[in-house]
């Protein structure tokens, strides 16, 4: 795979490690900040893989989600906890919206966000991986 794409995937890793991490620390604020990082970083995967070229400068998961071609592959609960996770990303960085997150948010509600993110993440490597195995044949035939 594209040292690129690599990149993407392992940055994404990483930051849902940190989620974990955060999670067991009781920084329940930060926990859908990284989940959302980490969904954000394995769409950029997807995005560099199929326009070989870098993503944009996007925090918006939907916007991904739609240039990637994976939005209408969506079952209707992922689309649901994608909307539900796009919010974190700018929820956590602006007082105004800080503070009624914060109340919003337990040990219970970011265990069960950090397993959707870890069963959205897995869905969309899989994906990625259909398409490498696609592009990778269509350059076999060539």
């Amino acid at each position: 795979m594209d040292e690129r794409v690599n990149y993407w995937l392992d940055i994404a890793d990483y930051d849902l490690t940190t989620a974990e991490a955060v999670l067991k620390a009781e920084r329940y604020l930060y926990v859908g900040f990284m989940c959302h990082q980490a969904i954000e970083k394995t769409l950029k995967a997807h995005y560099q893989l199929l326009k070989e070229k870098l993503p944009p400068k996007t925090h918006n998961i939907l916007f991904l989600l739609k240039e990637t071609a994976l939005f209408d592959s969506l079952s209707d609960q992922q689309k649901a906890f994608m909307e539900m996770l796009l919010p974190m990303n700018i929820e956590t960085r602006y007082p105004e919206y800080k503070d009624r997150l914060f109340k919003s948010l337990d040990r219970e509600k970011c265990s069960k966000l950090l397993h959707d993110t870890r069963e959205m993440q897995k869905w969309i490597k899989e994906k990625l991986k259909e398409k490498q195995e696609v592009m990778q044949a269509q350059q076999e035939l060539s």
